[in-house]
């Protein structure tokens, strides 16, 4: 595919400064080799992340102009409580200020002592981490295609179903407090969960009266991917697909900086109301604020409400997977190894396969991604071993089970023109990939490293 259908027009532009190499290998430096404590405005093209990053529609900019900023009450509240319960089919639903608010309030109640285990799978960084901080303990539990960059599947984010079953008989059913489905499965690449394997997971769930709860933050993704490959799904509609996979869960939480193409916000859903809501709501009120805002604005919650609906248009849809499937493509005739298919949201380069002579535990995903911004100003992320926290008991480093660097693109932000760029820029990698030095970390926190860890390349 050599061009993608935009369906949409450009209003209004951000310039974007230029630097030189020099500046950005400077700039590294004083980062601490960090990508995340750059300054945005010393970045070309920002794929550190797609939350929170997209461009907003007319539409949703003009509700937000009506948002109600009641404290209790307020109609933005009602307008999105209205959006989500039709689109989800859930009783209750509450607005937090993002996805990791939600987690934060819910594994709290879902775990009711320590040491139980929740399994998913594959857990992203903030709900492995809150867990964790739970008192929980989680375990990745994702289908064998997954963990195969190169191999070429439909659905490589499916749960491994019979090792669920495995996991259940052996840890015992009174010490698991939940499973998860993340959708898309970010940390094996964005990769889609078909419905079948929704099915079947939550038959397990029900027969073992466990909670099974969706990471829905790219639902509207997983929803066209199971239009386009899964049988049975090609005549409906993604809002019709969406409401049949919710439908198998119990609860869910998401960040809506996300498929919702808002720069604020998230959601916690419950199907029906019931023994958990009650603890949930008090630990809202108490960290996230008053349950009709949740620690939004009203025009947050007003941009929210559009752009659920929005985020679930096929047109947008098709050009949103398009546009990742392009630089694929693109990627393809530098012989670059990625996580096949193009994913969702994101291409993951396999660093591991691309930097051969760095170890795991010289982070090549990392390193990759701290050459991309000096080759070319373009900021990317780490989904490796360094992305790994240390194993809480015993204090050793954990190694990954793919070295990725994933490289996310906001919805409606760059053009195919920055995705040559990218292209291009890993091609002149590929050229001196030898040469490309590991790092280790000088200073790490306790949890969720990656963010704040400062490091310096290995000679």
């Amino acid at each position: 595919m050599r061009y993608i259908p935009e369906p949409f027009k450009i209003k209004m532009v951000e310039p974007i400064r230029m630097t030189t190499e020099e500046e950005r290998r400077k700039l590294i430096a004083e980062a601490g080799y960090n990508l995340f404590s750059l300054k945005a405005e010393d970045v070309y093209i920002d794929l550190l992340t797609d939350s929170g990053t997209n461009a907003m529609s007319d539409t949703q900019w003009a509700a937000m102009l009506t948002g109600d900023e009641s404290y209790s009450g307020g109609r933005s509240y009602y307008q999105l409580l209205d959006n989500a319960r039709e689109l989800f089919g859930y009783e209750w639903i509450q607005p937090v200020h993002q996805g990791r608010a939600a987690e934060k309030v819910l594994f709290p109640v879902l775990i009711e002592k320590p040491g139980q285990f929740v399994i998913s799978n594959t857990f992203f960084d903030t709900t492995r981490a809150h867990v964790g901080l739970a008192g929980g303990r989680p375990v990745d539990c994702v289908c064998p295609e997954g963990l195969d960059s190169m191999h070429e599947a439909p659905f490589k984010g499916n749960m491994d179903v019979g090792r669920l079953e495995a996991y259940i008989d052996e840890l015992g059913v009174e010490n698991i407090a939940g499973i998860v489905m993340t959708i898309t499965n970010n940390s094996v690449g964005g990769q889609p969960v078909s419905m079948a394997n929704m099915k079947a997971t939550a038959e397990v769930a029900a027969r073992h009266n466990i909670p099974l709860v969706i990471d829905a933050a790219r639902f509207a993704e997983n929803a066209f991917f199971i239009k386009s490959r899964e049988e049975g799904y090609a005549d409906k509609s993604t809002r019709e697909i969406t409401k049949e996979f919710f439908s198998y869960a119990d609860i869910f939480t998401m960040s809506a900086k996300k498929d919702a193409v808002t720069n604020m916000g998230g959601l916690l859903g419950v199907r029906e109301e019931g023994e958990h809501v009650p603890d949930v709501r008090s630990l809202v009120i108490s960290s996230e604020g008053y349950i009709t805002y949740g620690g939004l604005s009203g025009r947050d919650l007003a941009a929210l409400a559009v752009g659920l609906v929005e985020g679930l248009d096929e047109d947008h849809l098709e050009y949103r997977l398009g546009q990742v499937a392009y630089l694929g493509a693109r990627l393809d005739e530098f012989g670059i190894p990625y996580q096949r298919p193009a994913g969702g949201h994101a291409i993951f380069i396999d660093a591991g396969k691309l930097l051969p002579h760095l170890p795991w535990n010289g982070y090549p995903g990392h390193a990759l991604a701290v050459e991309l911004y000096i080759e070319a100003g373009i900021r990317g992320c780490d989904i490796g071993s360094y992305l790994m926290d240390r194993n809480p008991e015993t204090g050793e480093e954990q190694q990954a089970p793919l070295e990725f660097t994933r490289l996310a693109i906001p919805r409606r932000v760059y053009t195919q023109a920055h995705l040559d760029v990218i292209a291009e820029a890993l091609g002149e990698i590929k050229k001196r990939a030898e040469q490309v030095k590991g790092y280790e970390i000088t200073w790490e926190p306790k949890v969720l490293r990656h963010f704040t860890s400062k490091l310096r390349p290995v000679d």
